[in-house]
């Protein structure tokens, strides 16, 4: 077992805090990605189900949290550049005109823009239960 003094242990309880803050800060000053709904349709034979159609637009230097979507989602690139990344999977780095698939029980643990500088935009399907919500955070 290790034993730490006052001293030592109110040092690393300050560090173990700032590292914290810090990551905090960084995510909260990374730009969000703007959502804009193209269309919803409700798919009559598949009873309680729906495709819903949006573009993401992430600014330079945008990252999404984990997540996960509870839905199939198809993902086209329409400009720029993007990373993504489902829990078990590669990391793959998109352009324009390629695509990537998450599933319904995929957890998406890398969205980003992998530029600092340029915007990326993509078309997003996703195949979902109605009313469902687009995204769902992950802890």
């Amino acid at each position: 077992m290790l034993r730490l003094g006052n001293t030592a242990l109110a040092a690393l309880v300050a560090v173990s805090a700032s590292l914290s803050t810090s990551l905090s800060v960084a995510r909260a000053e990374a730009p969000a990605a703007i959502v804009t709904p193209l269309m919803t349709q409700p798919l009559d034979d598949y009873p309680g189900k729906e495709a819903l159609m949006i573009t993401v637009e992430y600014p330079p230097g945008a990252v999404d949290p984990v997540h996960r979507h509870h839905a199939h989602g198809f993902i086209y690139v329409l400009e720029g550049s993007i990373v993504m990344q489902v829990k078990g999977g590669k990391e793959v780095t998109l352009t324009p005109g390629q695509t990537f698939y998450e599933g319904p029980n995929d957890v998406h643990t890398v969205g980003r823009n992998a530029s600092q500088t340029k915007p990326a935009r993509f078309l997003v399907l996703l195949l979902k239960d109605k009313g469902a919500p687009v995204l769902v955070p992950e802890k």
